[in-house]
């Protein structure tokens, strides 16, 4: 199956947009590896642990069938980050399912990749999406071609299950 790399903060990743993704995906057969800035612990806002065993800067799309960038708001320090946003310019131009849950989708915006797409986000991102000339829809989970974007903890599973179905 899939070999799917999710890209999470060193801390304050939202803990169900990462665990319950996951577990759908792994439900489904596919192997999930976690990278972030630091290979290491990672401390979710709700206090989960994950451990990254890839440095991010160390990572290629490659290597890899499908990405997923999970939110809560550690998820900020990867809105302006060069290596995350060639990340995921690298997944979509090489037609690789591409996902964002919560403010992440922020991330792919500011990449680039959101113009004319139906998207959508936690709340408090829509406006900057919008501007990025994204189609917001505010549903629960929202996919348009590749790329797959949910709003938050609560579609955490359906944004799961909607990646799983793209990968088989």
């Amino acid at each position: 199956m899939a070999r799917v790399l999710f890209v999470i903060a060193p801390k304050d990743f939202r803990d169900e947009e990462l665990f319950h993704t996951k577990e759908e995906l792994e439900k489904a057969g596919h192997e999930c590896v976690i990278a972030s800035i630091q290979i290491g612990t990672c401390t979710g806002s709700r206090g989960g642990i994950a451990e990254a065993s890839l440095d991010l800067a160390h990572v290629r799309a490659g290597d890899f069938d499908s990405v997923v960038f999970v939110g809560g708001g550690g998820a900020r320090v990867y809105f302006n980050h060069k290596i995350a946003l060639d990340l995921a310019r690298d997944f979509l131009q090489g037609l690789k399912p591409t996902a964002a849950i919560c403010i992440a989708p922020t991330i792919l915006g500011n990449a680039g990749l959101l113009k004319g797409k139906k998207v959508t986000s936690f709340h408090s991102q829509e406006s900057a999406l919008r501007g990025q000339g994204a189609l917001f829809s505010g549903k629960p989970v929202e996919s348009d071609g590749l790329l797959v974007t949910a709003n938050g903890p609560e579609a955490a599973r359906a944004f799961g299950q909607k990646l799983a179905q793209l990968l088989a």
